[in-house]
């Protein structure tokens, strides 16, 4: 085995997993990892509410493929090498036990982020990797033997023989490696939750709809599944997924579209008109807005029935018939106006990166300059919530790795 001068741009998870399989796989190989920050796997730390969403219990490649708005096709192959099987096996036989909670989302059983970060740095540590913090790459350069020259924030160079981009180069001004031929898809934000200020929405902050609909007319995004009402607006893993499918688009309306809201999207118009019907005649003299309409929590079914028209003194038995059609249409699809995004907790994912036509995925080596990897967010590679980024990140760290060790 060679002895070659490896460096990884880039202390997150894809970064840490290509330097510890790089190291672990040619022990003769010079191992550095530099990242620009002085902090070292700040997203892992915060995922999960700070529990790490690790991968997610999806064992078929092609499946798990259909969870990535971007860049799914192209990870088919890489997933039936290292997928979230081997992702298991990896940490469990660095002594991390992982558990999958009832919508498949795996995390470590100490439910703490912290055992994921000190499973990687003591791997990094034993593998002989070469950490440095406060060190972001600001250019990069061939140089004479073939190999690489970088030229570090900092002020100082590096010279290096293969050379991974882990790193998320939101903006293309921080993309180093297309001075060398490589385009960017322009970077936008995905996974994002919904600014809404509507008195009455943000009064309910906190109350969570456990199956709803959401979809932005004139376009074909719909997503289904539990909602949470938040202070700014909506929230909650349909949410999620909808900024995550509709992440370009959404960026084209500069985040300012229509929202339609099926609030009981298993009923049809024809089923909620025959069971206010049958309200009529079964409990016509209650109060609409005093009776529930499950599975709606008592508070959202009030204000949706004020929303409709429907009076404090209104009474089943005395419902009109226009009454009825607009309690109808405000439940199967109240439309809302969004006016902007946030951040989904403290977690940051982008759709874009270098384009996968430009990367031979079965190494994760350039096709445009050989010695150049590319991994993880540097990817136009994005998953919804649920630990998929992740498992991509690990996915192609793990093969960039394997592959400037052996190359």
């Amino acid at each position: 085995m060679n002895s070659p001068r490896i460096v990884i741009a880039g202390g997150g998870a894809a970064g840490f997993f290509g330097a510890i399989s790089a190291a672990e796989s040619n022990p003769l190989a010079q191992v550095v990892l530099l990242e620009k920050s002085p902090h070292l796997l700040s997203k892992v730390r915060i995922s999960g509410g700070g529990r790490c969403n690790v991968t997610h219990a999806c064992f078929d490649p092609r499946e798990l493929s259909t969870r990535y708005p971007r860049g799914g096709r192209a990870l088919i192959g890489p997933l039936n090498r290292f997928g979230p099987t081997q992702t298991i096996e990896w940490f469990q036989s660095r002594g991390v036990k992982l558990k999958t909670e009832s919508d498949g989302r795996m995390f470590p059983v100490t439910d703490s982020s912290q055992t994921i970060i000190d499973c990687l740095t003591q791997a990094s540590q034993k593998a002989k990797v070469r950490i440095l913090t406060g060190h972001g790459v600001h250019s990069i350069q061939r140089s004479p033997e073939g190999g690489f020259t970088l030229s570090l924030g900092s002020g100082s160079t590096m010279e290096s023989d293969r050379f991974l981009w882990a790193g998320g180069g939101c903006r293309p001004d921080s993309q180093p490696c297309t001075a060398l031929g490589h385009t960017l898809s322009t970077p936008v934000p995905s996974l994002f939750t919904f600014h809404i200020s509507l008195p009455w929405l943000n009064e309910l902050a906190g109350l969570s709809i456990d199956s709803a609909q959401v979809s932005v007319p004139g376009t074909d995004l719909r997503e289904s599944g539990p909602l949470l009402i938040t202070h700014a607006g909506l929230s909650g893993p349909a949410i999620l997924r909808l900024s995550a499918w509709g992440a370009r688009p959404l960026h084209s309306f500069n985040y300012h579209f229509p929202l339609l809201v099926n609030w009981l999207p298993h009923r049809s118009a024809d089923e909620l008109f025959r069971e206010i019907q049958e309200r009529r005649e079964t409990i016509g003299a209650q109060m609409v807005l005093r009776s529930r309409w499950s599975p709606l929590p008592s508070r959202l079914w009030e204000k949706l029935a004020l929303q409709a028209g429907i009076t404090p003194e209104d009474r089943w038995s005395k419902l009109s018939r226009e009454s009825a059609t607009s309690l109808i249409h405000i439940l199967n699809s109240t439309q809302l106006h969004v006016t902007g995004k946030s951040m989904n907790k403290e977690e940051f994912v982008t759709c874009g990166g270098i384009p996968l036509k430009e990367i031979d995925t079965k190494t994760m080596e350039s096709r445009l300059v050989p010695g150049l990897y590319f991994a993880g967010e540097a990817l136009d590679i994005d998953g919804i919530t649920g630990g998929y980024n992740f498992q991509s990140a690990w996915t192609t760290g793990w093969i960039a790795g394997q592959s400037m060790a052996t190359s």
